[in-house]
C-alpha cells in the first residue's frame, strides 16, 4: 500500500524541520531563555500571518461550496485558527502589541505574499500543500518541547497550546485533506510543500534567539 502523501512530504522535509527545532527561536523556547523582546516581536508577527492563514482557509473553502464535507471540515480548522489568535490576543495585551497596527517583516510577507497567491490562484490541493507544513511543523515542534522539562518555563503555555492532541487532530485533519485533494497533483504538492517549509525556516530565523 502506498504511503499517504502527507507522510511522504513530511519525511521529504525533514532536514527543514530539524533545522527549524534547532534555531536560535525554538531551542530559546524550548529552555526558557528566549529574550522576551524577541517573543513578543514574533507574536506580533505570527498574528499578522494567522490572520492570511484563516483566510487562505476560508477562500479554499468558498472553492469547496459543493463539496460540503470537504467544506465542513475547513470550516472546522478555520475554528482552530481563531483560538490561536485568541492565544495571541491574551499575549499581546501582557505584552502590549497592539497587533492592529503590525508591519509585517519580510519573512512574514514573503509567507503571507506565497499564501495568497495560491489561496487566490492555485486549486484546492495546491493550497492545502502551502498551509499543511505550518500545522504539522508547529504540531512537531510541541510535541518535542512537550518533552522536556518545562513546568517552570516562561513560554509553557505556547508549548502546551502547540504540543496538545487538540492541535495534533487539527494537524492530522488538515493532512487527510490533504492526501484527498493532492493526489493527483503530487509532484506540485511537493514543490509547494518545500517551498512553506522553507518560508517557515526563514520565520523561524527573523527573530534569532
Amino acid at each position: 500500500m502506498a504511503e499517504p502523501l502527507h507522510r511522504v512530504l513530511w519525511a521529504r522535509n525533514a532536514g527543514l524541520a530539524d533545522a527549524c527545532l534547532r534555531s536560535p527561536f525554538v531551542r530559546g523556547l524550548a529552555d526558557g531563555s528566549l529574550d522576551p523582546e524577541a517573543f513578543r516581536r514574533y507574536v506580533a508577527q505570527d498574528a499578522f500571518f494567522l490572520r492570511a492563514f484563516f483566510s487562505a482557509y476560508a477562500l479554499a473553502a468558498a472553492r469547496t461550496s459543493d463539496r460540503m464535507e470537504v467544506a465542513r471540515r475547513l470550516v472546522f480548522l478555520m475554528a482552530g485558527v481563531l483560538e490561536e489568535l485568541e492565544l495571541h490576543r491574551l499575549y499581546a495585551e501582557q505584552l502590549r502589541i497592539d497587533l492592529e497596527s503590525v508591519t509585517p517583516n519580510a519573512a512574514a510577507k514573503d509567507y503571507t505574499d506565497f499564501l495568497a497567491k495560491r489561496a487566490w490562484n492555485a486549486d484546492v490541493g495546491e493550497i492545502l500543500a502551502a498551509m499543511t507544513p505550518c500545522m504539522r511543523l508547529y504540531a512537531w515542534l510541541g510535541q518535542q518541547l512537550r518533552a522536556t522539562d518545562y513546568a517552570e518555563n516562561p513560554y509553557a503555555e505556547w508549548i502546551d497550546t502547540y504540543g496538545s492532541r487538540k492541535f495534533e487532530g487539527l494537524a492530522r485533519d488538515l493532512e487527510g485533506l490533504l492526501d484527498d485533494l493532492a493526489a493527483d497533483m503530487p509532484e506540485r504538492a511537493a514543490e509547494v510543500y518545500a517551498e512553506a517549509m522553507r518560508h517557515e525556516l526563514a520565520f523561524f530565523e527573523a527573530f534569532g534567539g
